[in-house]
């Protein structure tokens, strides 16, 4: 039986594949180009991508070993390397980081995989392998789109990815969303996603919530499901927004960008 740790295992391994064979044909002057990401250029993403991986496999042989995590010295002083390489030494470095940390995971038995206890460091307490991988899942994700759009506005997050991400976006807005954005109003929009389908509730308010459809909503915010990853963390701008995505009742789509300002 397929579980959601192999599923997510199998992502980050085809993501890092198709990002790496993107990376290899980058020349000297595409790393230093702007990307998806507002302040970084694309070697820039790629150094983060890259320096992340490191901790993460740093986090996943702790947890093998039985040992402690790496404590904040030890990610500083990961990201402080990093900070220091040229961009071709990002892109080189992030093909290497990432691909031990794929095939770090992939070396889990089935048993390991759903045993293992992983603390990551910024949560209460240590997640299973499956939530571990989903989280650099989701990171990777989103950075690879950072990535790729500096070259195709049109690129979108991979459609498998998507799928395994959804159930993730409920526990982060409150992290990503800025209800004050709104100046005290409060509205609860059906949200009705494509490929895959799904809907929810939109709840903003003091606190920023996805619950069950409502039956008498304010209004409605209908669009694909990458897009609405990407909205959730601040990645829909007016430039790379689809054609098809459609907001109705009291609020706007600049309302609704400024509510998931990003990071």
């Amino acid at each position: 039986m397929t579980t959601l740790a192999d599923q997510t295992i199998a992502t980050l391994r085809s993501g890092h594949d198709e990002l790496a064979a993107f990376v290899r044909d980058l020349g000297p002057d595409d790393l230093v180009r702007p990307s998806g990401a507002s302040e970084w250029q694309i070697s820039q993403v790629l150094s983060h991508l890259g320096s992340g991986a490191e901790i993460n496999l740093a986090s996943l042989t702790a947890a093998l070993a039985g040992g402690p995590t790496p404590d904040g010295d030890f990610n500083r002083q990961v990201w402080a390397r990093w900070d220091a390489m040229s961009p071709a030494e990002h892109a080189s470095g992030f093909l290497d980081a990432n691909q031990r940390l794929v095939e770090a995971y992939e070396a889990l038995d089935s048993a390991t995989r759903a045993e293992l206890r992983i603390d990551l460091g910024f949560l209460p307490q240590p997640v299973d392998v499956a939530t571990a991988a989903r989280f650099r899942l989701s990171e990777f994700t989103l950075h690879h789109w950072d990535v790729e759009v500096g070259f195709n506005q049109y690129a979108t997050l991979a459609p498998e990815a998507v799928e395994i991400l959804l159930d993730q976006v409920a526990g982060m807005l409150a992290w990503t969303g800025r209800p004050d954005a709104l100046g005290g109003r409060q509205a609860t929009l059906a949200l009705h996603l494509r490929k895959p389908d799904r809907s929810y509730g939109l709840r903003l308010g003091e606190r920023i919530e996805l619950t069950e459809v409502p039956e008498q909503p304010d209004g409605e915010l209908v669009l694909p499901a990458e897009a609405w990853l990407r909205l959730a963390v601040g990645r829909l701008t007016p430039r790379y927004t689809p054609e098809d995505v459609r907001v109705t009742g009291p609020l706007s789509l600049d309302d609704l960008r400024a509510v998931f300002p990003g990071f």
